[in-house]
């Protein structure tokens, strides 16, 4: 999806934040913050379990994406690929995102 068009989606959800990637950072950041947990830069490149992240902030991010997007990539397709690495979570979502409309 264009990033005028998941603006216009995240807009429409009460986000503030440009684009999906930079609402995943965010709520990774906070979420990391909050259970005491160490990030590291998140390039596309880095693989999930690598992330700093255990499963119960997984949970939490998943759900708060939701409830942020709109979305949950989880149920929206009859199909997933598992995430392996950061950049595939992000394009996850996007994909989700550009579904939805």
């Amino acid at each position: 999806m264009e990033n005028s068009r998941i603006s216009t989606l995240l807009m429409q959800r009460g986000t503030s934040a440009v684009t999906v990637k930079s609402v995943i950072i965010s709520e990774i950041e906070d979420i990391a913050s909050e259970q005491g947990k160490t990030v590291g830069p998140l390039k596309d490149s880095l693989p999930l379990l690598d992330a700093g992240l255990d499963s119960l902030c997984f949970a939490i991010l998943v759900s708060r994406l939701e409830d942020k997007l709109g979305i949950d990539p989880y149920i929206s397709f009859d199909e997933v690929d598992l995430p392996v690495t950061f950049g595939d979570f992000v394009k996850l979502y996007e994909d989700a995102a550009r579904q939805s409309k």
